[in-house]
């Protein structure tokens, strides 16, 4: 695993927090969530990735295939 993607992850993160904070206070709660949702959904696909790169890992070494 790289330190990128960890630091890609904490970056989205802060950004959605910061996002979430200013359209909270602007009085757009929905957007807000919406904002929240599609960070969670970015991170999420950015894991999925690196789970199927390790099931690949996982098969080559034990020679599943």
């Amino acid at each position: 695993m790289n330190i990128d993607l960890v630091f890609r992850i904490a970056a989205i993160g802060i950004l959605v927090a910061v996002l979430n904070q200013l359209l909270t206070r602007a009085g757009r709660e929905d957007m807000a969530t919406m904002v929240t949702i599609a960070g969670l959904v970015i991170v999420l696909f950015m894991v999925i990735s690196l789970v199927s790169d390790l099931f690949e890992s996982v098969k080559r070494v034990f020679n599943l295939y």
